[in-house]
């Protein structure tokens, strides 16, 4: 199957970063957002990225304009009808979710796979709102999208290894490496194994262990990972911390070490998300 143009589903930070590089490798794109402000500042986003891969030499500025010309924005659901592929990227929300894809499964083509960006929720329950749950995956991209090289490729239960298969080359198309999770189970592999770290680093905090920096410096130097927990936090969204660990605590028996910390939801209380926000553990402001 020749996936040529790709229906990417919301332009936010994940959104915008799935339409840029579906587009690099030569890919029509429409991205659509409920909003035109929305669509607009996700195509700026590719734009202000593009620009400073031109700077870098990266990029020449012809090959900038011709991957920009490849992205359509829309506000409107029914201009997915000719696409060949699509990527679900709208918040952490099932029930919304689930009304996404049933949309989509009336607009597109029976064909079509509809694949969800989701990290952590389950792809047998979004499937479920469509007729066709074989062409159903997830296809979890990380943040930054153009940077960031791993796509966790998702099976639901009806998910077939053609859906697999189609995804899985589309991915390295865009340049990355792909893991298959075989089982639908909360969290995939990344974050069931990254949000512990997350709630350990808060807890700390929380009792007055360490300090925010000294977390960030101690597990960088410490298990040389690239980024501290805050700070990564702080890129990818609080907010987004707080819907998967409350998602962990719902779907995976109720078991204490899923509980959020008082002062993690003390931060989303507050409206500190992150750097999307201009603060978060870390303050963006200036």
């Amino acid at each position: 199957m020749e996936i040529k143009k790709i229906g990417v589903v919301g332009a936010g930070t994940m959104g915008h970063g799935i339409a840029q590089v579906a587009a690099q490798i030569g890919c029509e794109v429409i991205m659509r957002d409920v909003e035109d402000s929305f669509v607009e500042r996700g195509l700026k986003n590719i734009d202000k990225f593009l620009s400073k891969s031109v700077e870098k030499g990266k990029l020449d500025a012809k090959e900038k304009d011709a991957i920009l010309g490849r992205i359509k924005g829309t506000t409107d659901m029914a201009d997915f009808k000719d696409v060949d592929f699509v990527v679900e990227a709208v918040i952490e929300n099932l029930d919304l979710k689930k009304q996404v894809f049933k949309e989509l499964d009336e607009i597109c083509r029976p064909e079509v796979i509809l694949s969800s960006n989701t990290s952590s929720m389950s792809i047998t329950e979004i499937a479920a709102a469509t007729s066709r749950p074989d062409k159903v995956c997830g296809m979890h991209f990380f943040n930054p999208v153009p940077l960031m090289r791993l796509v966790e490729v998702i099976r639901g239960y009806y998910t077939s290894d053609e859906t697999i298969a189609i995804s899985t080359e589309l991915a390295k198309k865009m340049g990355k490496v792909t893991v298959e999770v075989k089982k639908d189970s909360p969290g995939f592999i990344v974050n069931r194994i990254m949000i512990p770290h997350m709630l350990e680093a808060i807890k700390i905090v929380e009792e007055g262990i360490a300090s925010i920096e000294d977390v960030d410096t101690a597990v960088k130097n410490g298990l040389n990972y690239p980024m501290g927990p805050f700070e990564l936090m702080d890129l990818t969204g609080i907010d987004i911390a707080y819907f998967v660990t409350e998602y962990f605590y719902r779907e995976l028996n109720k078991e204490s070490k899923w509980v959020s910390p008082n002062l993690l939801k003390t931060m989303i209380r507050a409206g500190r998300l992150g750097r999307k926000t201009g603060g978060g553990w870390y303050d963006y402001s200036k």
